[in-house]
């Protein structure tokens, strides 16, 4: 049975005039909107898009019968069109925001608060808004389902990857109390080498020779962070200093790794879901992989038992593996690291363990977004033994934070703080001679 209007888009009538925010500031009284928007909604619900009729004539059409006789000016007829063919076409109120190359991140958090991520800052954006919570929980099934998911009171929690790379979570009631929460982050393609990075200020081209001669002479690396301080983007131009003759495996939850090596195997997990499949994990995939004869091992994010198997892996054979992991700073990983093995159900000794980190583990890259929205690479260090019985992280590039400029920018400056390091030897056996480091490596 076809839900009636009333109970799939419930509009209250009974807002102040002080509480209705305009779409585009364009109407004066949003009830009015959404209740146009609303009966044209129900219908494409209800299947009554005629088929032998042009898409443009039936959402005029749908226009005139549902505006109450109320005259529309040109301007605010085209907002309506538009609105309504984004909820046909594309995935309804974010269907702009999805296509503005500025916005990296969207937050639906209510129908009427929509933030987005803009140059690394938030920002509420005011232009954009949902009917209610049942059309916020529309638009993420019909985002969840042609990608093989579903969400409902039963499995109220969601977390996948759009087809250009972008990743979405969905959270409902009753694990959300506030109602249907939203969030995509977008997969960003105008970062795609290390040349771009470099423009950005993520680093300097001394640290991007380094990284660079790191990653060849198959060193293994890891990638520290916060929550969108760029990651797995720092991980995908890593990943690409990787040559054309090796057998490239990547295992991620959701595919965001885009290598365009000739030899490259992407692995990506499954949950459960309503065709009844089992899950597979991060942990099932790293472990598989070492049965298809790789020669790197990528791994978009460490957080569970997989971290022991990450680390067996780079402790026999595999060198110059690299993942990310959630932390806030060098030494703050190794201890997620250890936690995460003890967690695994992993019995062995604490010593044992941190042994086992310190022989995998050869460099640690630091990302971080600063207070004024921009990312960099605020630390890149080394692993040097042990002092104190703690593993010994060595730092040898550093970004150094003098204070604001007069427009709330960071002003600071990279620093080489290291210059006798460990791993030069492994770097100057492959032919890479790092100048800059003086010669005190020599």
């Amino acid at each position: 049975m076809k839900k009636s209007f009333e109970s799939v888009f419930k509009v209250d009538n009974k807002k102040t005039n002080k509480e209705v925010v305009s779409d585009y500031q364009i109407f004066e009284d949003k009830d009015t909107l959404d209740l146009i928007r609303s009966k044209i909604i129900q219908n494409i619900i209800d299947d009554n898009i005629p088929k032998d009729m042009n898409l443009n004539d039936y959402i005029n059409r749908e226009i005139d019968k549902n505006v109450n006789g109320m005259e529309l000016s040109s301007f605010k007829r085209s907002h309506i069109f538009n609105l309504i063919e984004n909820e046909i076409n594309g995935l309804g109120p974010i269907t702009e925001l999805l296509k503005d190359k500025n916005v990296t991140e969207i937050m639906v958090n209510a129908p009427n608060e929509v933030y987005v991520e803009i140059d690394g800052k938030l920002v509420k954006d005011e232009s954009v808004s949902f009917i209610n919570d049942d059309h916020i929980l529309r638009t993420i099934q019909k985002i969840v389902q042609p990608l093989g998911r579903t969400i409902d009171s039963s499995k109220p929690m969601v977390d996948a990857r759009l087809k250009d790379g972008s990743r979405i979570n969905a959270i409902i009631p009753p694990l959300s109390l506030k109602g249907p929460v939203l969030t995509i982050r977008k997969f960003k393609s105008d970062l795609n080498d290390i040349e771009d990075i470099l423009r950005n200020g993520t680093l300097t081209r001394d640290m991007a020779l380094f990284l660079e001669a790191c990653v060849k002479s198959k060193l293994n690396i890891l990638v520290v962070g916060g929550t969108g301080s760029g990651k797995t983007t720092v991980l995908n131009i890593l990943s690409s200093f990787i040559g054309d003759g090796e057998r490239i495996i990547t295992i991620e939850d959701a595919a965001e790794l885009k290598l365009h090596q000739d030899h490259v195997i992407s692995l990506e997990t499954r949950v459960d879901n309503y065709e009844s499949k089992s899950e597979v994990s991060i942990r099932d995939l790293v472990r598989n992989s070492l049965r298809m004869r790789p020669d790197r091992i990528i791994v978009g994010e460490v957080r569970g038992g997989e971290a022991f198997d990450m680390l067996q892996a780079m402790n026999t054979g595999h060198e110059g593996s690299l993942t990310t992991l959630h932390a806030n700073n060098g030494k703050d990983s190794l201890n997620r690291l250890e936690t995460m093995v003890l967690m695994g159900g992993i019995e062995i000794p604490v010593p044992a363990i941190r042994d086992y980190i310190e022989n995998a583990i050869d460099i640690i890259v630091n990302v971080a977004r600063l207070s004024d929205g921009r990312r960099k690479i605020v630390e890149i260090s080394e692993i040097d033994g042990f002092k104190d019985n703690e593993i010994n992280v060595v730092p040898i590039f550093r970004f150094e934070e003098h204070g604001l400029t007069k427009d709330l920018m960071v002003d600071g400056e990279f620093k080489i703080v290291n210059k006798k390091i460990k791993t030069i030897n492994k770097i100057k056996s492959k032919g890479f001679k790092l100048d800059f480091l003086g010669d005190k490596n020599e």
